[in-house]
């Protein structure tokens, strides 16, 4: 195996260590998330998206030689990956046509070895574009953009009005970070309150609402707020512009709580080198399978109280939100939010090393740390 490979290896075999940690982090009842339910369950399935992501892309080394990260900053795949699993699993069908079944090639193999007593290089090749692009054609990957779903209805009492719990995601290509966002929020439209809401001012048990529903539950405004959240899910853009922007941008929509999870950076032993510190202190540890760390946070924006429109005979004003940023939190000023969390995942063996090199607190200093041992998430150390 040469360097590049083995180094490759490492790698990949590090971030699905970590991926698989994390999803089970956030399905566990101890999990930042878990609290407000259905929220922990939609990271949880993102996560799934991206590891599934990295099992097509370490399948695709197989074939193609080259994969690059983004080594000083985020520790994941730069946003060019993303670009061409997205359009091979486009072309998956068209390409598959064109190569033998997986049966045929492992017998033209079996045939190349015995008659020339060497490794059929090409043929592996195939086998291993076969099986990438067999793989590929799921759409479960994590996309540079992943359209929104609407994943919970119900009704504010205080209001009457019908409110919906809509998410989705993106991968920043400047960033190269995956984002996942989630909305609350309630909608005013006429039709939808005449539908949703029955006379007791509670959601009307005789509509079907068969969730997820692909996208913004009200169909009028489903296409617009596509095209607003793909254009307004940039890591540059804080939580509270984002969320001004809706309110702004929607008369009859009223975003109560806007969160976004930044899934990164990660850091690996001998591949990235975005903290030096980190760096030399993973690459003390023993087994390289365990030497490394994944980051996240948990940014929240909400609505603090509503400014009542105003419609006159000349002109009007929109219903708007007021956001609460918490100022007197340098830091959550800057991002922009009401609150945010920091979380490590980092595994028991790598923990040890930087706690015996008294690295431990300096490194995790506001964050929550999670220790991964045995499969096992171990919160609050």
């Amino acid at each position: 195996m040469t360097p590049e490979n083995d180094a490759a290896a490492r790698y990949f075999s590090a971030i699905t260590a970590a991926l698989s940690g994390l999803e089970v982090f956030m399905r566990d009842d101890r999990s930042p998330l878990y609290r407000h339910g259905i929220a922990a369950k939609i990271v949880a399935e993102y996560i799934a998206r991206l590891d599934k992501s990295f099992s097509c892309w370490r399948n695709r080394l197989g074939f193609m030689d080259t994969f690059r990260i983004s080594r000083a900053e985020s520790g994941y795949p730069v946003f060019q990956n993303l670009l061409e699993l997205e359009n091979d699993r486009l072309q998956a069908d068209a390409r598959l046509a064109n190569i033998p079944q997986a049966g045929e090639l492992r017998e033209e193999m079996a045939d190349f070895i015995l008659r020339h007593k060497e490794f059929p290089e090409a043929l592996q090749k195939s086998m291993a574009e076969r099986l990438y692009l067999e793989d590929v054609k799921s759409e479960q990957t994590f996309g540079p953009f992943t359209l929104a779903q609407t994943a919970k209805v119900s009704v504010n009492p205080k209001t009457a009005r019908p409110y919906y719990l809509v998410h989705w995601a993106t991968f920043d290509g400047s960033a190269n970070l995956p984002l996942v966002y989630m909305v609350m929020v309630e909608d005013s439209s006429e039709s939808m309150v005449r539908q949703l809401v029955d006379r007791s001012g509670k959601l009307n048990d005789k509509v079907d609402i068969p969730l997820p529903v692909d996208g913004l539950l009200n169909p009028e405004l489903a296409h617009r707020f596509d095209d607003f959240t793909e254009k307004n899910s940039a890591y540059t853009l804080s939580p509270a512009t984002i969320a001004v922007n809706l309110d702004k941008d929607f008369e009859p929509l009223h975003p109560k709580q806007l969160r976004r999870v930044v899934l990164g950076p990660f850091y690996s032993a001998g591949i990235t080198d975005n903290n030096s510190t980190v760096t030399e202190v993973l690459a003390k540890v023993r087994k390289p399978e365990n030497a490394w760390l994944l980051t996240w946070t948990i940014q929240e924006v909400y609505s603090k109280g509503e400014k009542p429109g105003r419609k006159g005979l000349f002109s009007s004003e929109k219903t708007t939100q007021e956001f609460f940023i918490n100022t007197d939190d340098l830091e959550a000023a800057r991002q922009g939010v009401s609150s945010y969390e920091n979380h490590a995942l980092i595994p028991h063996e790598a923990y040890q090393a930087l706690y015996a090199a008294g690295e431990a607190q300096k490194i995790f200093g506001g964050y929550k740390v999670h220790i991964l041992s045995n499969g096992q998430v171990i919160s609050d150390v």
